[in-house]
């Protein structure tokens, strides 16, 4: 064990800081980037040392990137991630540089989709994007498609939506991602993962991190209907999951945040759990 009058080594401080990036609730990368950076108070040691976990944070969060030219954002992904700090827009055909801290794009470049995977793609693509914008106000949406040495062909949907809210002291973030594998004609495996997280922090420091995995058959019998199909599917599951972290809130302010309560808070009168709804916190989280 070191003593504390030891210095710390370089090597330490990165791992340290690349961990608070790492785990900065969303919509506050930039909050948490700062306080690190003060603390540290060595640029160079910063950019070179953690600019990894800068690509890693933007990578687990689904991070939204503008494409110039075009209406709907993409995604920061590692499903996208190509060499050389570059990610894909797989609904332009355009590859492009990333800014980590900046959270933009440039250099944009021509890439070809593969013409198998593409009419699959593009169909799901379209569908998906409808659905995102009937349930996810603040959402971003991409599906990438891939060919095996089989043949087998490869979708990936990963669907990211927020709300933040500092002025209220929360910020919250939705992500998905959807996976199946299949030969056209055949039936397959629809896997998934849904992820819900929360930070509310007015005179305190709450976090929900919650997550699902999900599986479902689908027949993949041509691109439009499975697509449809593939979308219907999507949206049961989600909705379930969504509709169960609501009842969840509910029997938390019944059980558990009365079980943690004092029995006289510090203004000296009783809080009347049974509303606990009506209060600020818990209106709040039940809409994130």
């Amino acid at each position: 064990m070191a003593h504390l009058d030891e210095p710390i080594s370089e090597t330490e401080k990165i791992r340290v800081v690349s961990d608070f990036i790492l785990h900065a609730p969303p919509g506050e990368f930039n909050e948490v980037f700062n306080d690190v950076r003060t603390i540290l108070n060595d640029d160079r040691l910063l950019k070179e040392g953690a600019s990894q976990a800068f690509t890693r944070y933007n990578k687990d969060q689904y991070t939204p990137c503008r494409i110039q030219g075009h209406p709907e954002p993409t995604l920061i992904s590692e499903f996208g991630e190509l060499e050389e700090g570059r990610f894909l827009d797989p609904r332009t055909h355009q590859s492009f540089a990333f800014d980590q801290l900046r959270k933009e794009a440039s250099d944009y470049r021509p890439h070809p989709p593969h013409p198998i995977a593409e009419q699959w793609r593009a169909a799901f693509d379209q569908e998906i994007t409808k659905y995102k914008n009937e349930h996810y106000k603040n959402g971003a949406c991409a599906v990438y498609g891939a060919v095996d040495e089989k043949g087998d062909i490869s979708l990936v949907l990963c669907i990211e939506a927020h709300q933040f809210a500092p002025q209220n002291f929360w910020n919250g973030r939705w992500r998905s991602r959807w996976t199946v594998t299949f030969s056209p004609g055949d039936e397959a495996e629809l896997t998934g993962t849904l992820k819900a997280q929360v930070h509310y922090y007015e005179d305190g420091n709450v976090q929900l991190v919650s997550h699902k995995e999900c599986l479902r058959s689908v027949h993949m019998k041509d691109p439009a209907e499975a697509a449809r199909e593939l979308t219907s599917l999507i949206s049961e599951e989600e909705n379930i999951y969504q509709n169960a972290l609501a009842e969840n809130y509910q029997t938390m302010s019944e059980t558990t945040f009365k079980a943690l309560r004092r029995q006289l808070p510090v203004t000296r009168t009783k809080f009347e759990w049974g509303k606990f709804m009506s209060y600020k916190i818990g209106s709040e989280l039940k809409q994130a």
